[in-house]
């Protein structure tokens, strides 16, 4: 009866949001009130953006690994909620960075290094498909939302060159490049598998 209960509370779409935007709410008070830093605030919710993308790519490979499975099939009913969430947390670390920087002139050049153009270009692939991530997008695209939402592997590259280029240890960023390679990688695998069968 408790299980249940918990299950049909876990499905609730208040519950994955709540789920979702604590962690934000939490850090985003911290560096108001001066408890967390710039550049840790920047961090973490930079980092945080790039594990809800990883989760809502590996949602087809776990799927594919573990297809009768309560957990992968309560990622499968949320997983856009999971991408307009990767969306949501960039935008905090784009504001604080903004603030920080302070005149436009200063963003113009910083924008021309690589490792911040390649953060611009990332967060604009990820704006359609977190605007188009809902029911009535998908009718009214039909074929095209599918080809749309393919931007998110070219923004997941451009993610993670960010990262990559801005970071003062890289070891983190290649780790979560390589977790979400070894996911990718296993899902062109089973899918080529499963159109050969």
């Amino acid at each position: 009866m408790i299980i249940n209960r918990v299950v049909a509370i876990s499905n609730r779409r208040w519950f994955v949001w709540l789920l979702l935007a604590s962690p934000l709410t939490v850090m985003t008070k911290q560096y108001i009130d001066g408890d967390i830093y710039y550049g840790e605030y920047l961090h973490a919710t930079g980092e945080f953006s790039v594990r809800l993308l990883i989760i809502t790519m590996a949602v087809t490979p776990l799927c594919l690994a573990w297809p009768a499975k309560a957990w992968t099939s309560w990622l499968r009913r949320n997983r856009r909620y999971f991408g307009v969430a990767t969306f949501v947390y960039a935008v905090p670390h784009l504001v604080a960075y903004i603030a920080k920087v302070g005149t436009l002139a200063g963003l113009l050049q910083g924008a021309v290094e690589p490792g911040m153009w390649t953060g611009w270009l990332a967060l604009l692939l990820f704006l359609p498909p977190a605007l188009t991530s809902n029911a009535a997008s998908v009718r009214r695209l039909g074929k095209r939302w599918a080809i749309l939402h393919r931007l998110v592997y070219v923004a997941a590259i451009f993610t993670f060159l960010h990262w990559l280029l801005v970071a003062f240890d890289a070891i983190p960023a290649l780790i979560h490049a390589a977790i979400l390679f070894i996911l990718e990688g296993y899902r062109i695998r089973q899918s080529t598998e499963n159109r050969r069968a």
